[in-house]
């Protein structure tokens, strides 16, 4: 339809005739000091909170790696939690998203365990509560090479750092990722004349980091304790000599899934870096409609 030359009425007028009014003029205040504080309410609210906050919360994180890329940035999810007293009505939610930009400062938010510590303390002390929390969840790229061509492509995990900080015990750092992987089956490969069936697998570990070794780089321990004890590892770029090499490996290398449970969670049980952990690995069954599912907890997460 061509552009003709209609006079329009003005932009106010044209919100006016979509349902736009004029602001009342109310009487209550309008400058913080003057207005109530309703979360600072203070007599017998029945029960205290253990956590209250925000959650979805997204913001870009600079995250460094032991594998190329070494240095990415990506978007991570953030709850950001404390506790509340029985007898306080409310927290000052704004806060928390606030000490987080200051974190993020001029240069970005660096994620490890030591700035997730740090902030996390920060929030209890600036919102005046005994404990926060944070966790954040983000993906996690690294290259990887084919097994026989060498060719490279980027592959990910998703993972999770979290933070507990309480005035009484100090602070506990928890990490988490869930990675994917290929499982062949064992009773398929013993009973049939040829083949066994095979899917994928999702290793999902929780661990929590010894205070001793914040500073290890805990992806690398999570993620060689899932795909290690795979029957394959998975490949963003596959040449049919890969082919050959991933589907072979995958047949002399048959697991249960009690079986990868079980091996991942003897190498997180020597890690010196984890003090206690969960492991458990669901296989997405190829010739099934369920899911086959183990799970191992050693220390209780």
């Amino acid at each position: 339809m061509p552009i003709t030359s209609t006079v329009l009425p003005s932009k106010s007028d044209r919100h006016r005739l979509f349902g736009s009014v004029d602001p009342v003029k109310g009487d209550k205040p309008t400058d913080k000091e003057t207005m109530p504080d309703l979360q600072n309410a203070d007599q017998d609210f029945l029960f205290p909170i253990h956590s209250v906050g925000v959650t979805g919360v997204k913001h870009p994180i600079t995250l460094p790696s032991s594998r190329k890329p070494f240095t990415q940035t990506t978007v991570a999810d953030f709850t950001l939690t404390t506790s509340l007293a029985q007898n306080k009505k409310g927290i000052n939610m704004s806060r928390l998203t606030e000490v987080l930009h200051e974190f993020h400062g001029e240069q970005g938010f660096t994620l490890s365990a030591q700035s997730l510590q740090h902030l996390t303390e920060t929030i209890a002390t600036r919102m005046e509560q005994r404990s926060a929390q944070v966790t954040v969840s983000f993906p996690w790229f690294f290259e990887r090479e084919s097994p026989v061509m060498g060719k490279t492509g980027l592959m990910n995990t998703h993972c999770s750092l979290s933070a507990s900080f309480s005035r009484e015990r100090g602070a506990t750092i928890t990490a988490g990722m869930t990675a994917k992987v290929t499982t062949l089956c064992p009773c398929s490969k013993e009973i049939s004349e040829y083949s066994a069936h095979n899917q994928r697998g999702n290793v999902t570990i929780e661990a929590q980091l010894h205070k001793d070794y914040l500073m290890s780089d805990w992806k690398e321990t999570l993620l060689s304790a899932a795909e290690s004890n795979a029957s394959s590892l998975l490949y963003p770029v596959l040449k049919r000599p890969d082919e050959k090499s991933v589907t072979e490996t995958a047949y002399e290398n048959p697991r249960f899934v009690e079986d990868l449970a079980r091996l991942a969670a003897a190498d997180l049980y020597e890690a010196e870096s984890i003090s206690r952990f969960s492991v458990e690995c669901r296989n997405e069954e190829s010739i099934h409609l369920h899911d086959a599912v183990a799970r191992i907890e050693v220390g209780g997460v």
